[in-house]
């Protein structure tokens, strides 16, 4: 995808965006797997539920999402009357797109006694037909938080939900979704890491197709981490050396919270085609044109605020 590097141009865009941003009273949040210079501009980069919390803590009356669609939805249910605009309407998710809400409702037709747990990588919809939704963060304790004996229905990422069983204990129903860009991340790519780099610390997102194998190799450095607990590691990590199994955005934020430190992707082509929809012109126009608004039908809403809820007050 061509975009514009020159480091002048850069500059510019980012003191016009600055600019738009102060006349308009606007926030800009940027997702860990954003574009560097998109990162650079924003006023909070984090992850999806950081972000989501960063907004329904704010005072402002405008958000510039820089991420993808689910996340701006989520924004606006949790921030209602205000407006959240995202740069790219093409801005989608592969494993949100996995599911439809007519596809859960389906589901959970054959199973009429099951909690249904969402990831929050899926849409509104989706989400108003969900007992709670959860994050790469604080999904063992939404698991841990439904009664045992209660059968819960796991949506859509399969691997995610393989690494919750072993961690949990508990045995879940799961849905065959996956994240375009994590689950070309393979058990092959532990073991080279084991022969090529065993002094480095190997960081894991459990969306990750390798997650459950990595977890075999905890006692060698092998950790299975959500991205703010990779950012949250790597500043107090003895280790000098990191290999990280995410989308490659994350390596800009974790050079920036740990500069003395050495962070390598595990996988080169762990690239996000839907993130980097997002530039710095697409972020200017945003609040220039006040493009493109992100509303969530009221009566949607209502029904995905409480499984949003919870997953802002658990963990």
């Amino acid at each position: 995808m061509a975009y514009e590097t020159d480091p002048r141009t850069t500059a510019a865009l980012q003191g016009e965006i600055r600019a738009l941003a102060r006349e308009r009273g606007a926030l800009i949040l940027a997702h860990n797997y954003q574009r560097p210079e998109v990162q650079d501009v924003a006023d909070i980069v984090g992850d999806s539920l950081g972000l989501s919390r960063a907004a329904a803590a704010s005072d402002a009356r405008r958000f510039v999402f820089c991420g993808v669609a689910f996340m701006a939805e989520t924004a606006a249910i949790l921030c209602p009357g205000r407006t959240v605009l995202l740069p790219d309407l093409e801005a989608g998710c592969s494993l949100a797109a996995s599911i439809t809400a007519a596809d859960l409702r389906a589901w959970k037709a054959d199973h009429p006694d099951a909690v249904v747990v969402s990831y929050v990588n899926t849409t509104a919809e989706v989400k108003a037909e969900s007992d709670y939704c959860c994050t790469s963060g604080n999904a063992k304790a939404i698991i841990e938080a439904v009664p045992a004996g209660r059968e819960i229905l796991f949506l859509p990422d399969m691997f995610l939900g393989a690494w919750l069983e072993q961690v949990t204990g508990r045995r879940l129903t799961l849905w065959p979704g996956e994240c375009h860009v994590h689950a070309g991340i393979r058990p092959a790519d532990v073991a080279r890491w084991r022969a090529d780099a065993p002094d480095a610390e190997l960081l894991v997102h459990p969306e990750c197709g390798c997650s459950s194998q990595a977890l075999a190799f905890a006692a060698e450095g092998a950790l299975i981490l959500s991205t703010e607990r990779m950012v949250e590691h790597v500043r107090t990590s003895p280790a000098s050396k990191f290999l990280v199994a995410t989308e490659v955005g994350i390596l800009h934020r974790l050079r920036l919270e740990a500069p003395a430190k050495e962070f390598e992707p595990l996988r080169r082509d762990a690239v996000c085609r839907f993130m980097k929809l997002t530039t710095l012109e697409t972020v200017r126009d945003a609040l220039a044109l006040d493009q493109y608004v992100i509303s969530v039908p009221d009566d949607v809403a209502a029904r995905a605020r409480t499984a949003i809820r919870r997953m802002v007050e658990i963990g």
